[in-house]
């Protein structure tokens, strides 16, 4: 009974140490250029998404929504820091969404919307 007491402790133990890196790991977004609900001036927009830990460029995805529904693709271009993501568009008078998923190096992904508008 005592052994299995102290295996449970240190399985407890273990798990303290262990549980926050894997919680602090993903990739959570920090900041944006555009910030959400800002009003950039256009046509050119650069983005600039900073997360709390490296992301994977090549195999993360920018995606940018119109007033309308439309979708496009943005090219995800050379990372400023390795948790970055940038990317660049010219873009007309509207309201728009930067919709993003972000993989980081330890193989999750999360997402996010980022609503702006262009003036």
């Amino acid at each position: 009974m005592q052994m299995k007491r102290i295996f449970v402790a240190a399985l407890a133990a273990c798990a303290l140490f262990v549980l926050p890196r894997i919680a602090f790991a993903h990739a959570h977004l920090l900041s944006s250029t555009p910030a959400a609900n800002a009003t950039v001036h256009g046509p050119d927009v650069a983005f600039e998404l900073r997360f709390n830990s490296r992301v994977d460029g090549r195999h993360s995805v920018l995606t940018l929504v119109t007033a309308d529904g439309r979708t496009e693709p943005l090219a995800v271009g050379n990372q400023s820091a390795e948790s970055n993501l940038n990317a660049h568009a010219t873009l007309k008078p509207g309201s728009y969404t930067l919709r993003w998923q972000a993989l980081a190096t330890d193989g999750h992904i999360t997402r996010g919307e980022i609503p702006f508008t262009v003036r």
